[in-house]
């Protein structure tokens, strides 16, 4: 029995990226599925290929409607909910402060804050009642630190998404239900080529050109991977980590602990040659 044996799941956002990948790896690990996604045939595709224990919902978690059932399908079908990992997301206006829309701000909002939200509110009286259960919701470095998104709207939501998180940690904790965000780094994934304007189609074949654009960004020399979010996940939703609550899973390789070493060193050296060139004025 794997690290997800018998536990019931929801995963939102699967069709694609960290997603799909965490849906892969909770299968693998034991655990039966909802997954969740707005494309139809790239979900259906998904759950014919993990078996008999996924159901794919087609659902826009901006709707509570949706998400209300979403959560409700996974009792009817499983009799229970131990995990729902609030993933969903997308790209969000990029530019400066004067040039933001009023609508694709509230546009992103909905999709990257209100999701989550619903996605909690739905989970909430469920795990309650089981007096058990473990919501993972997916934040950003972008949330943590300004100048980590090519959108600072992308970077306001991943913080309310962080702070919501540890809010409603304290209160479902109380019941035995554990609240916690993972905040990626550089994930090798579409979003930022759909940031930048590219089609889906196109964007879900960028992680390739992500992967050597990040790969000297933080000290481990390799640009983060869907594989590294879905195994934090895993730990988040398993019983190994039931004493943990309102923490924000930092997934980065360090690229928000500080300069690089050899960044570092190479920028003393400049300043030594810079030091000697100036001895005789």
């Amino acid at each position: 029995m794997g690290r997800l044996g018998g536990k019931v799941a929801i995963i939102t956002g699967a069709t694609s990226g960290i997603g799909l990948r965490t849906a892969e790896v909770f299968m693998a690990e034991g655990a039966r599925l909802i997954i969740a996604g707005r494309r139809i045939a790239e979900g259906e595709a998904l759950a014919k290929a993990l078996g008999p224990d996924c159901i794919f919902r087609q659902t826009d978690v901006t709707v509570e409607d949706q998400v209300k059932a979403l959560t409700a399908l996974a009792v009817d079908k499983f009799g229970r909910l131990d995990c729902i990992f609030n993933n969903a997301g997308g790209p969000a206006q990029t530019g400066g402060i004067e040039g933001l829309e009023v609508e694709r701000f509230d546009l992103a909002m909905a999709t990257l804050v209100r999701s989550v939200m619903l996605g909690m509110k739905h989970a909430a009286p469920i795990m309650r009642k089981q007096g058990f259960g473990s919501i993972i919701n997916n934040g950003s470095i972008a949330g943590r630190l300004a100048g980590f998104s090519s959108s600072m709207v992308y970077g306001a939501a991943k913080a309310a998404v962080i702070h919501l998180t540890k809010c409603v940690a304290m209160e479902l904790g109380e019941a035995g239900v554990r609240v916690n965000s993972i905040s990626p780094g550089a994930i090798a994934t579409g979003i930022f080529a759909k940031a930048l304007g590219l089609t889906v189609e196109a964007a879900e074949n960028t992680p390739p050109v992500m992967r050597e654009v990040y790969k000297s960004a933080q000290p481990i020399p390799r640009a983060g991977l869907p594989d590294d979010i879905a195994y934090a996940a895993v730990f988040l939703a398993s019983d190994e980590s039931t004493f943990i609550n309102g923490h924000d899973l930092v997934v980065d390789g360090a690229i928000t602990g500080g300069r690089n070493w050899t960044q570092q060193q190479q920028g003393y050296v400049a300043l030594r040659k810079a030091f000697d060139g100036n001895k005789g004025t």
